[in-house]
């Protein structure tokens, strides 16, 4: 994933910005890393992603 207004390792740091990182892998594409569904999973409600996005995951992952 590419970052272009954010320090990554700041980010990684703290639990806010281990959820916007996971929130740009969802929205923009996650490059060459892998989305960690147990992380999807654990901070679904705090996640902010686009509504399309959002009911796609929600039909993959708990099928409703």
């Amino acid at each position: 994933m590419w970052l272009w207004d954010y320090n990554r390792k700041k980010l990684e740091q703290s639990e806010k910005g281990k959820i916007l990182l996971l929130e740009r892998m969802i929205n923009y594409g996650p490059g060459k890393e892998k989305i960690n569904l147990s992380q999807v999973k654990k901070n679904w409600k705090n996640l902010h992603l686009f509504p399309t996005r959002k009911r796609l995951l929600e039909l993959l992952i708990w099928g409703k």
